[in-house]
């Protein structure tokens, strides 16, 4: 059978003339016993037999049942594994990659870094919880905690551990944000926000609302995208920017493309736009701006060129960031959405700029006219199912949990229909 134990200090056939085992060079130097032999496991030495014997039976039955993890290898830290096993291995997409290491950077690494793979237990993670909800909101304790149980579900893959801590400590449950209801504007306050935003950046509202547009998806938009004979607009892809500062396009969130129905009035205002502001061509990379390293690499990153329907006034792509703080807040300012609390000093290449400063309003950025999208064809009575198709869902379940209190009627309707029917029975 596979596996044995070595005396490390004693030869192993007895001298021929006084039968007895002769010392080794190895004599009273190091751990005596060593187990060598389990096919895939690494030989291991111990002070004495009876711990060789006992560690031998254990390792050769886990060895049998394809679960022996070796200890020593859970001894690396957790900030070694991620920097040095886990990272590398990563394939995201750029702007995927930026955000998340952000959050392990920042909050996985300095908190429990430390810690060796095979020390981190239920107090170790309960520990980790409540520092994390110490620093960050709910919504993004509970994001950096599936990137932890990532890393630690490859930990076992990489045989370094034989479980997962988080899924067998069960006691500690993960970080769950606040049930929040998606919100929508009503027709006012749509309108005085657009009303407020500089003239050729309107159009990006009305994308927003009138097609359901993530704000990536809209800065990506061109005008070969919109079949104005049909009445469609193609969904093929966003602009994104890395965590360098590079922009480049890629499918939208989801990996897949899709058509959305063109009302005919945001048809006219689509036109109107695209006369007073032409469209401008922009050439960028395809899914990473990296420089190509592969031949296939050089397919699958090469450029594109497309006639964006929204652009800077120097007609260039939007940065989104700076699209937020320089248009988008102020104009939701003005409309007397958000307030201003106080001043931003910006110091750049011995310049300074003073800039207003808002409250948080995260509800009220971009997004909130993707809600009110959904909000307007639910109370129209538009098929789940159809607005799903439209909004890029992976599945109506998903687009029932965020839009189901947009429904008309919603929980009162089978109230309704169950008192009618009691009453028949009298």
């Amino acid at each position: 059978m596979a596996g044995y134990i070595e005396d490390r200090w004693l030869k192993k056939r007895p001298d021929k003339q006084t039968g007895k085992r002769e010392r080794t060079a190895l004599y009273g130097k190091g751990l005596r016993y060593r187990v060598k032999g389990i096919p895939g496991v690494q030989d291991r030495s111990f002070a004495t037999s009876e711990d060789a014997k006992k560690w031998l039976a254990s390792a050769k039955t886990d060895s049998g049942r394809g679960e022996f993890v070796d200890p020593r290898d859970g001894s690396i830290s957790l900030s070694d594994y991620i920097e040095e096993h886990w990272w590398p291995g990563r394939t995201d997409e750029p702007s995927t990659a930026a955000s998340m290491r952000t959050r392990i950077w920042n909050h996985v690494i300095p908190l429990i870094g430390a810690v060796p793979l095979k020390d981190i237990d239920a107090s170790t993670l309960r520990s980790f919880k409540a520092s994390l909800l110490r620093r960050v909101e709910a919504s993004t304790a509970e994001v950096i905690w599936v990137h932890l149980t990532s890393i630690l579900s490859s930990a076992v893959d990489d045989r370094r551990l034989l479980r997962n801590p988080v899924k067998v400590h069960q006691s500690v449950k993960r970080p769950r944000r606040a049930e929040k209801k998606a919100k929508a504007w009503t027709r006012v306050t749509a309108d005085a926000v657009r009303s407020h935003l500089q003239e050729r950046y309107r159009f990006a509202v009305d994308l927003g609302l009138g097609l359901g547009l993530r704000q990536g998806e809209a800065f990506g938009l061109a005008e070969e995208d919109f079949d104005f004979g049909v009445g469609v607009a193609h969904i093929r892809r966003q602009l994104r920017w890395d965590v360098k500062g590079r922009p480049y396009f890629c499918l939208p969130k989801g990996g897949k493309t899709r058509e959305v129905p063109v009302a005919p009035n945001l048809a006219a205002r689509a036109q109107a736009h695209f006369r007073r502001f032409p469209p401008r061509a922009c050439t960028l990379p395809w899914r990473n701006p990296e420089a190509p390293t592969t031949p296939l690499e050089e397919k699958q990153r090469e450029p594109i060129t497309v006639m964006l329907v929204l652009t800077t006034s120097h007609g260039n792509r939007i940065h989104y960031r700076t699209w937020n703080e320089r248009s988008w807040k102020p104009a939701l300012a003005a409309a007397g959405v958000i307030k201003v609390v106080g001043e931003k000093v910006q110091r750049y290449s011995g310049r300074v700029r003073k800039y207003p400063a808002f409250e948080l309003s995260r509800s009220d950025m971009f997004h909130v006219l993707r809600h009110t999208y959904a909000s307007v064809q639910l109370e129209a009575g538009e098929s789940i199912v159809s607005l799903s198709r439209w909004l890029g869902h992976s599945s109506p379940r998903v687009t029932l949990d965020h839009y189901a209190h947009f429904m008309p009627g919603a929980g009162s309707r089978g109230l309704a229909a169950m008192d009618a029917w009691l009453e028949q029975d009298h």
